[in-house]
């Protein structure tokens, strides 16, 4: 049941989803057509239990998982595609009002707002402790030259039915084992460790040291082997009237406070005359700004600024809000926090 409705949502309500916002024949504000270049218009394909793909990651992803949860190895296909025929699965209605990221910074902004609404689905779903005191959990360690355990099927059906989906060719098992083979030495070392030495340096942040020279960039190359650590550079120094700072400076500014109180406090408080002030790619305020803009934003609230110019709500764990602002001496970036 589970790996049917996987499927379903992976291969074809996933991308019915994306091009009901964005259709085959959408165009940019350019006029140019969205799907080109790089960006290959997807299909969404349709379950058949009779093509040997669809019933390989069916197989696959229901031994996988049952193996975490200490069941048996069900290697019937005849039962397994039987079971799957008489499974009902709802008829995909596409939603408005999703909003889904063309550019990096828009991916990353959703991901974090994804991932807080999925940590609160999961903590309400999540079962009491005494519920959980009978489940057994055991971990799936990769290894893809056992061809028994349907960690390479998985992988090749997974693969193939995404290149499907944007009309790439397909790659046969032992070109996916190929590839598979070059990652697995990269996490178990590079990765590994340059997952560790960031680790330490963090460390270093956490406990508060600020003497710059307890810090270290690291430079390494397996195949010599090369190990070399050295001291990070000091931040340029900038400066506004008296005042130093560096890019890592910033402004912090706490509560709600109007557009105009927000240009007046930096001009009362810091003697600062800002001239243009944004929130990643959207520009709240500039000294060029259209007058009646101006002054339908002047009185609003910041967060309500934010919304009505991103077309975006403000989800309820964001507590604060971080602007790029520019000032009239030289023309100054700096970044400021906003304690909602």
């Amino acid at each position: 049941m589970w790996a049917r409705l996987h499927w379903e949502e992976q291969y074809h309500n996933q991308i019915s989803q994306l091009l009901f916002n964005f259709p085959p024949d959408q165009v940019t504000s350019t006029g140019a057509p969205f799907w080109s270049g790089p960006k290959r218009c997807p299909k969404p394909l349709k379950f058949d239990v009779r093509n040997p793909m669809h019933l390989d990651y069916i197989v696959a992803a229901a031994n996988l998982r049952a193996f975490m949860y200490g069941l048996p190895v069900n290697r019937d296909r005849k039962y397994i595609s039987d079971l799957v025929e008489s499974i009902q699965v709802p008829e995909f209605i596409p939603k408005s009002g999703i909003r889904i990221a063309v550019t990096d910074s828009e991916a990353q902004d959703n991901h974090a707002t994804a991932d807080m609404d999925r940590i609160s689905q999961l903590q309400k779903e999540l079962p009491s402790p005494e519920e959980l005191k009978s489940l057994n959990i055991q971990p799936i360690e990769f290894e893809k030259d056992d061809d028994s355990n349907f960690h390479m099927d998985f992988i090749v059906a997974a693969s193939n039915l995404r290149a499907e989906n944007y009309g790439i060719a397909p790659a046969d098992r032992h070109k996916s084992k190929l590839i598979a083979g070059k990652i697995i030495p990269a996490i178990a070392t590079t990765t590994a460790i340059v997952s560790g030495l960031v680790c330490l340096e963090l460390i270093k942040l956490v406990q508060g040291h600020e003497k710059l020279e307890l810090y270290k960039n690291g430079f390494i190359n397996l195949a010599l082997p090369f190990f070399a650590f050295s001291e990070p550079l000091p931040a340029p120094k900038q400066k506004y009237y008296e005042t130093e700072f560096t890019l890592w400076d910033r402004f912090e500014v706490t509560g709600e406070m109007t557009l105009r109180e927000f240009l007046n406090y930096f001009k009362e408080v810091h003697n600062l005359e800002i001239t243009m002030l944004s929130q990643g790619v959207c520009m709240l305020y500039s000294f060029f700004l259209q007058e009646p803009k101006r002054r339908e934003r002047l009185d609003l609230l910041m967060s309500e600024v934010v919304r009505r110019v991103s077309k975006r709500k403000i989800e309820p764990h964001v507590k604060a809000l971080v602007f790029e602002l520019e000032h009239k001496i030289e023309m100054r970036s700096r970044n400021l926090r906003m304690d909602l």
